[in-house]
């Protein structure tokens, strides 16, 4: 209890310093030639934007936006990229037949999947959808390959030494095994789908988190910027710690273990 205290208390004083630091810097407007913080709103003047913001009509409709498409390319990409990762880690065929389209894929940032978005979907926000798909897919997949490669080959051996068959198998030896390299997915590729979420509202999208902090950009609304990059922050370690919360509870034996 005291050492959880204790380590809250660092965390706290960390987070108070920083902003202690951005209210300073941002009041005398700090240049430090690289970096310079004078047209850096104050935190004073962003919590302002914020209470505004909050108290407007439009907050749900942006939070509404952005939640149904990071949700719907999120789902999609983790049920396909469990799917794959399971069949490449436990099929060489696989491995040698879809592993390489996938790794080339893998590095194309999501904003030079844009223009292509565009046109193979037919409305601005299956393509937003499907941009949000890609970024979570690839964190999920190559986390579920690695996961089933981990597994000690003898308990699979063992298996089906005693009459297992293949599906029993993967139910019952290699899905468990694999299961915290796929939460450890799970959760990077609700992290990757906000990104790339934002980028895509900020081009094609018209309500949205990333919509609301390109307008503010374009209209010079600095502190509004500031509210719409915390907001995205906010949503995207949420919802990350929600994937690790219920991946710990889907792997108690994996907890009891790092805890041991």
């Amino acid at each position: 209890m005291t050492c959880n205290l204790k380590r809250w208390t660092v965390r706290l004083v960390s987070l108070l310093a920083c902003l202690l630091f951005w209210q300073v810097a941002a009041s005398v407007k700090l240049d430090l030639g690289l970096l310079t913080f004078t047209y850096v709103p104050t935190p004073k003047a962003v919590l302002a934007a914020g209470w505004q913001l909050l108290t407007s009509s439009t907050l749900l409709a942006h939070l509404g936006s952005s939640l149904s498409r990071v949700f719907a390319g999120y789902g999609a990409a983790a049920l396909i990229g469990v799917a794959l990762g399971l069949l490449i880690g436990r099929s060489k065929w696989a491995e040698d037949t879809l592993l390489p389209p996938l790794e080339v894929l893998r590095p194309i940032p999501a904003v030079a999947w844009i223009p292509l978005a565009i046109l193979m979907f037919p409305s601005s926000e299956l393509s937003m959808v499907f941009i949000t798909f890609t970024g979570a897919l690839f964190p999920i997949l190559l986390n579920t390959v690695h996961g089933v490669e981990a597994i000690d080959p003898r308990l699979v051996a063992s298996a089906r030494s005693l009459g297992a068959e293949r599906w029993s198998i993967l139910r019952e030896v290699v899905l468990p095994g694999a299961l915290p390299s796929i939460v450890t997915g799970l959760a990077i590729g609700m992290g990757t789908s906000w990104f790339c979420l934002v980028t895509a509202e900020m081009i094609s999208g018209q309500f949205g988190i990333g919509y609301y902090t390109w307008e503010s950009y374009t209209l010079q609304n600095y502190p509004d910027i500031i509210v719409g990059m915390l907001l995205i922050g906010v949503l995207g370690m949420g919802s990350s710690a929600l994937v690790k919360r219920l991946g710990e509870l889907a792997t108690p034996w994996y907890r009891t273990r790092r805890a041991s």
